[in-house]
């Protein structure tokens, strides 16, 4: 009896510990301390040129990325089966709280657009984890349908109703941006986890239609794609945030004017610390640093979809669609908001994931990385796993 209890605690011991990934890791480092940089020089000139309201900002910056950085750890370490038992509650409690934002008196206003809760000295964007909730959700889904996902009604009828109530609280805030990403993250996920191509065809024209629709019954979407069709027309009104990202794209050419030492930052460019920060990144750093960027979000696609793909060889579908899900989402909200910038896409009112300045985005991004690293570390523990 002690032989074989000594040789059980030997196999115990034997057994490897799942080891973090490298790359996803020293991509989440460089973002994140990119990131403090960056926003302080976007924010330095800022608050009447006061060096002490600039610090502020940072350490509330700064206080976000720690925050982020502990629900990576802590998310990292749940089991992932649990996060799938929990996908249908979970998106119903974010489809809750959105509805509370349209009640008068809860929801907080801000540039038009009710979109923020405030809990006592903290306000954050609900919108932002309805994201991650929607694609553990789908991640579900997905698996749950996987053998009748050939089916309109299966494949995409039940999850297009799901996505479209979800879609419309979006739209109700408003928040078109969320919408747009929401709605193509869910898309690409249905055709990766094997609807028919036709079925996803169909679904791209009708999101489509409704995107073109939705632009044309609202004056302001109206608007902005005017004045992004031709903002030199109106540079001092419409076409302003474009024209002022457009000429600091032009002044950092190729290495940039140099770190700290863009002009656009002061009081030129809107939002030079959130949805411009790319903006100030190209003045100062040329196109080096936008490649830099670009580079970044590209690594961490590619391990979304390494992870993903040792997943679903391990017969753990689940965990491979919510990888790829958090992927697609991560890089299509980068690829929109660097459309923005560089003026390839009308304005949407979005981040770019753990560069901006905003605790809702980081903490939420952070979720759903948390949940990559989660996936990574339980299918190493399975039989004939291998990196």
């Amino acid at each position: 009896m002690t032989s074989s209890m000594s040789h059980a605690v030997r196999s115990r011991d034997a057994a490897p510990l799942p080891s973090i990934d490298r790359w996803l890791t020293g991509v989440l480092i460089a973002m994140l301390c990119f990131s403090l940089v960056m926003v302080y020089s976007a924010t330095i000139a800022g608050a009447n040129h006061s060096l002490a309201a600039s610090v502020q900002h940072l350490l509330r910056h700064a206080i976000h990325v720690a925050v982020g950085v502990a629900l990576i750890v802590l998310v990292s370490l749940t089991r992932i089966r649990w996060w799938e038992r929990i996908s249908k509650p979970l998106l119903v409690a974010s489809m809750t709280v959105l509805a509370l934002l349209l009640i008068p008196g809860i929801g907080v206003e801000v540039n038009g657009s009710v979109r923020w809760l405030e809990l006592g000295p903290i306000r954050i964007q609900p919108s932002e984890f309805a994201k991650v909730a929607m694609i553990i959700y789908a991640a579900g889904y997905l698996t749950r349908k996987r053998e009748s996902l050939s089916e309109f009604s299966q494949g995409v009828l039940v999850i297009g109703i799901v996505l479209a109530v979800l879609a419309l609280l979006l739209l109700l805030e408003p928040d078109f941006g969320g919408f747009v990403v929401i709605t193509l993250t869910v898309g690409i996920m249905l055709f990766l986890g094997g609807i028919r191509f036709w079925h996803f065809l169909l679904c791209v024209f009708l999101g489509v239609a409704a995107m073109v629709l939705l632009t044309i019954i609202s004056p302001y979407r109206t608007e902005r794609v005017m004045s992004f069709m031709n903002p030199w027309s109106d540079p001092f009104d419409s076409g302003f945030q474009l024209v002022q990202a457009l000429i600091a794209f032009g002044r950092g050419e190729w290495y940039g004017v140099g770190l700290g030492a863009s002009i656009q930052k002061l009081y030129y460019l809107p939002h030079a610390d959130t949805d411009f920060l790319l903006a100030v990144i190209a003045e100062e750093l040329g196109l080096i640093g936008v490649g830099f960027v670009i580079v970044l979000f590209g690594v961490l696609l590619w391990r979304a979809f390494a992870i993903a793909r040792r997943a679903e060889r391990l017969g753990e579908i689940y965990a491979a669609r919510l990888a790829q899900g958090i992927g697609v989402l991560i890089a299509i909200q980068s690829i929109i908001n660097i459309g923005v910038n560089t003026g390839v896409l009308p304005t949407k009112g979005l981040t770019l994931p753990f560069l901006s300045y905003g605790g809702s985005s980081l903490l939420a991004s952070s979720i759903a990385v948390g949940l990559l690293f989660a996936v990574d570390r339980d299918t190493q523990q399975r039989p004939g796993a291998r990196r």
